[in-house]
């Protein structure tokens, strides 16, 4: 669909929205946004930005949303012409790629045009938008939710997958279904007890026309025209305790991840949390294998992606904590995650005057167990053997961290972290080895009065591997209620000796946010959730706008 049919379609939406309102009582309201990141490049040989051609860079975006009691209508209009780095190869362009229609009431709606959408944890199907990475999978065409039934929830969907500024030609389609017992049952809701049972189904239909030829032509790969997965799961909770169990399955899907094999995907997980004033306690595992899923085979990077799945890592604010981050592996890996949270009281010995705060958390990913197909064997169904509770031989990635935060005065805030990382270079980028690091962060905060704080950060990473020991300080001032004032530094104290420099200004006011910078952005990958997207180095002025409406 080109971008004249879109916009066409998205103004129709909205022309059908305004005209279908004529009194106060389906009165239209309209909500929206804008976001346009800008970036005044410059060349800087030292940190490796390469040459730029256009002398000013943007990613901006703004969309609405007209509601009204019935009906829902929206369009998002995104100008990448001139892209940000490390968006050059497949975002350059604009148009208006999301654009929809809603009409329903409380026991079911549909939805026509372009939507995002999940079922259960996302094993098997997960549709969303993160700007930062650079994803934006959602699904052109139709969804259905019904609620007749009470604690019944139904979704239906039918649609083609966006990539970039196309669409793949697979069709994907899939419903799913929850019920809430806990609704049926007055004695389950006196006691405190939930219990939610769902299950979901999403098949894929991609033409077998261009059938693969591997580098041995005696073997053509004859490709399923269908492939079909299933995700059941179960979450009940009891006062203070939940413990949530999943299991999704998908049949034979040869393609570009797993070298075009015909094994079929399984992923298990079992997640148990319990929490109550002062204390929370949060154990997981994971086990996948082959669970890569995409609307089109012979694709890699991250936006053909039709499933999720979680890293059971904890997602790093701190900068140098977040300097090796990890990437899923959805060909296999054993994935764990616990992490323990208590709250010494006050006046207490380890509570102090204000109370202590100490959060431990732990993650560990391991390799599966692979017996690799030899020779003739190497075009087997299954292309390899797996014993479903065997480790493999590597660790892909470790990190324990430990967490205090303490208040020492009314004024005087402090946050210290020390974490142990063991990060697999090679599996997560390709090459490099394996990296062990100690990072300690030290965060204090103090409140001069009502409208004036300043924070500080200092951090420092130990490593003997990749490129050595790095330091990181930040000041930021914070002008209550407009204007915030930020300086830092990235230093590498180990082999390159190069500052990552960076300085910022922020003005808010109201619903308008403006940030003006400048500085140094270190190559590295940007991650949340277990999806990275690397980011290349850059220099120069910064200008970020936001405003919601």
């Amino acid at each position: 669909m080109n971008k004249k049919t879109l916009t066409i379609v998205a103004g129709l939406a909205f022309a059908l929205m305004a005209s279908a309102q004529t009194d106060d009582a389906n009165k239209v309201t309209v909500t929206g946004s804008i976001q346009s990141d800008i970036l005044i490049p410059q060349e800087d040989e030292a940190i490796g930005t390469g040459e730029y051609k256009d002398w000013g860079l943007t990613n901006t975006y703004a969309e609405a949303r007209l509601r009204s009691k019935y009906v829902e209508a929206g369009a998002r209009v995104e100008f990448m012409e001139y892209p940000l780095p490390g968006f050059e190869n497949d975002f350059k362009g604009w148009g208006v790629p999301h654009f929809y229609i809603k009409g329903g009431n409380e026991k079911a709606d549909m939805t026509l045009g372009t939507f995002y959408e999940q079922f259960g944890s996302g094993f098997i199907l997960r549709t969303y938008e993160e700007r930062s990475l650079g994803i934006d999978n959602s699904l052109l065409g139709a969804r259905m939710n019904l609620h007749l039934v009470k604690g019944v929830n139904i979704k239906m969907l039918t649609g083609l997958q966006r990539r970039y500024w196309d669409w793949n030609k697979a069709l994907v389609s899939g419903a799913d279904m929850e019920l809430n017992v806990d609704q049926w049952s007055r004695k389950m809701q006196e006691s405190g007890t939930y219990l939610t049972l769902g299950a979901s189904y999403v098949n894929k239909h991609e033409s077998t026309k261009d059938d693969i030829i591997m580098a041995d032509p005696t073997h053509r790969k004859v490709l399923p025209q269908n492939v079909n997965s299933f995700d059941v799961r179960s979450r009940l909770q009891k006062g203070n305790f939940t413990i949530l169990a999943e299991y999704a399955q998908k049949t034979q899907d040869p393609s570009f991840d797993n070298n075009y094999i015909y094994r079929r995907g399984y992923v298990a997980m079992l997640s148990t949390s319990y929490s109550k004033r002062g204390m929370s306690v949060l154990l997981q595992a994971k086990r996948s294998d082959n669970m890569s899923s995409r609307s089109r085979r012979a694709m890699n990077g991250t936006s053909s992606f039709i499933n999720h799945l979680p890293a059971f890592t904890l997602d790093h604010t701190y900068a140098l904590a977040a300097l090796y981050p990890y990437a899923t592996q959805p060909l296999g890996e054993w994935a764990y995650q616990a992490e323990v949270g208590y709250i010494f009281k006050k006046n207490t010995l380890l509570g102090g005057k204000y109370g202590t705060n100490v959060k431990v958390n732990f993650s560990h990913v391991h390799a599966i167990d692979k017996n690799i197909y030899e020779g003739t064997d190497a075009h087997a169904t299954n292309g390899y053997g797996s014993a479903f509770w065997k480790w493999g031989n590597q660790t892909y990635y470790q990190d324990l961290n430990i967490q205090l935060s303490k208040k020492l005065s009314k004024q005087f805030k402090l946050n210290l972290m020390y974490m142990n990382q063991f990060y697999n270079k090679t599996v997560v980028e390709g090459e490099g080895g394996m990296i062990h690091s100690d990072i300690i962060v030290a965060d204090a905060k103090y409140q001069f009065s009502k409208k004036v704080t300043l924070r500080g950060e200092a951090q420092y990473l130990f490593t003997d591997d990749d490129e050595g020991d790095w330091a990181f300080g930040l000041l930021e001032l914070s002008l209550l209620p407009n204007w915030m004032i930020t300086v830092q530094d990235m230093y590498n104290v180990g082999s390159t000796h190069i500052h990552y420099y960076q300085g910022f200004v922020t003005f808010n006011k109201a619903s308008h946010r403006l940030q003006l910078g400048y500085g140094r952005t270190r190559a590295g990958f940007n991650c949340s959730g277990g999806v990275c997207r690397y980011v290349p180095a850059s220099k120069g002025v910064t200008l970020n706008y936001t405003y919601a409406f």
